[in-house]
């Protein structure tokens, strides 16, 4: 058995390739439209880690999609957490559980899909701002 990738509904496929790709850093791998079925699937990974990805599927007609917190979270792990968060967080990206660890912390994509943020390797040194922030919203 071999993991293949992980599908999340968008509501904007804009907003969310915005966020995947410019905010977050993976890029688009393939993407398909499917006329007869009104959609489109763009895959997604963190360059050179192509087999683990994320499948956006952006529905072209309107629709509402709830929060379903059974769904978990999506993970990647990260070269310098520090370094990102603030990146995120320059780019309007609200870190919902800061890095006060050196080793974890949270965000959510435009459609409330949480994501872990795990540092590589042993974590980072405990730093302000991240060690005093207050976590934002749920995660």
């Amino acid at each position: 058995m071999k993991y293949l990738h992980t599908m999340v509904r968008v509501s904007d496929l804009d907003a969310s390739l915005d966020f995947y790709c410019n905010k977050l850093g993976l890029r688009e791998v393939s993407r398909r439209d499917n006329e007869q079925g009104r959609f489109t699937l763009v895959f997604l990974a963190a360059e050179g880690d192509e087999d683990a990805q994320i499948e956006l599927t952006w529905n072209w007609d309107p629709e509402s999609y709830g929060e379903g917190r059974n769904f978990g979270h999506l993970a990647y792990r990260v070269e310098n957490i520090y370094e990102l968060c603030a990146e995120l967080q320059s780019q309007g990206v609200t870190i919902n559980r800061p890095p006060r660890d050196g080793r974890m912390a949270f965000i959510r994509s435009p459609d409330n899909i949480s994501i872990e943020l795990l540092q590589a390797g042993d974590p980072l040194p405990a730093q302000e701002p991240w060690l005093s922030m207050p976590n934002t919203g749920k995660w």
